[in-house]
């Protein structure tokens, strides 16, 4: 199978400060992927560069089995909706369906329409006077319109009301479920991809600190608690991947098979949020060292 996305030691560097490096990742067609890290951790680097909007320093990236942006055909399967879901604010609804037709060969012209009717969108409304949720959608429906193979979508609902949020998302979904393409999500909100998605890429410091299924990171990853460990170190021989102590007690999330149980800690599964919060995480190796 096709990767939808694939990196071999990706990097791109401003002057001496790194935006992304060392990135190798693998992404198999028909997920939703999210792509989650704190601002600055190199996310919308990651997605221009999988556009063909930036060119690498270092490495290089494939997408849909070709090179981003290589020509009109590589162009029109891939849809990009960048951060602040960009319109034009002088032009009308109808005017970007018709920018839309034009620019794009597979153009579907019944699916914007229809969509439009039922987001209650009139035709003849400039962007800019429409609200910031109906400006999302909007950004939505030409990339859904276009019939991409993959949809790349960098924080387009970062700046929405929690409403909004949702019926951005559930549009997608249902997009999503009914045409079978792509999707690569970025987000530092992480309780949107926990609804949507099903493959997932954390971003810390410009580097990938793990990628993979959801339900396969969730399943290999646990955490333990139980009495402060004086030598900093878990009761398994799992990867640490965050650790927290308190006077009396140490809190450990590590990579690897369950450990065997001790009558003296708890070990119990996370959630994609704790998940992406104990790679965030910079305590573990600070902690580890005052405890040396």
């Amino acid at each position: 199978m096709t990767s939808v996305l694939e990196a071999q030691g990706l990097g791109k560097r401003y002057g001496r400060r790194w935006a992304l490096r060392d990135c190798t990742i693998d992404i198999p067609q028909g997920h939703v992927v999210g792509l989650v890290g704190p601002n600055g951790a190199g996310k919308t680097t990651l997605l221009k560069l999988a556009t063909g909007v930036l060119e690498p320093t270092t490495g290089g990236i494939g997408v849909l089995g070709g090179r981003p942006a290589a020509g009109p055909a590589q162009l029109a399967r891939v849809g990009f909706v960048a951060q602040d879901t960009p319109v034009y604010s002088a032009l009308t609804v109808a005017d970007h369906l018709r920018i839309g037709a034009r620019l794009n060969p597979g153009w579907d012209a019944t699916l914007a329409r229809e969509r439009i009717v039922r987001l209650g969108l009139d035709p003849a409304h400039r962007a800019g006077r429409l609200s910031g949720g109906q400006r999302a959608q909007l950004a939505l429906t030409l990339g859904l319109a276009k019939r991409p193979d993959l949809l790349i979508l960098d924080e387009p609902v970062a700046s929405l009301d929690p409403l909004a949020r949702r019926d951005f998302l559930q549009g997608l979904m249902e997009a999503t479920a009914e045409h079978r393409f792509s999707v690569v999500l970025s987000s530092h909100l992480v309780s949107d991809l926990e609804r949507t998605c099903d493959y997932l890429i954390v971003l810390v410091d410009s580097r990938v600190q793990v990628a993979g299924r959801t339900e396969e990171l969730l399943a290999a990853h646990h955490r333990l608690t139980g009495p402060r460990r004086t030598d900093g170190t878990p009761p398994t021989a799992g990867r640490v991947v965050s650790a927290r102590h308190t006077d009396r007690q140490s809190t450990f999330v590590v990579a690897g098979d369950a450990p065997a149980m001790d009558p003296a800690w708890t070990v119990s599964g996370l959630g994609m949020e704790d998940l992406v919060l104990a790679y965030m995480d910079h305590s573990t190796a600070a902690d580890l060292e005052a405890l040396r």
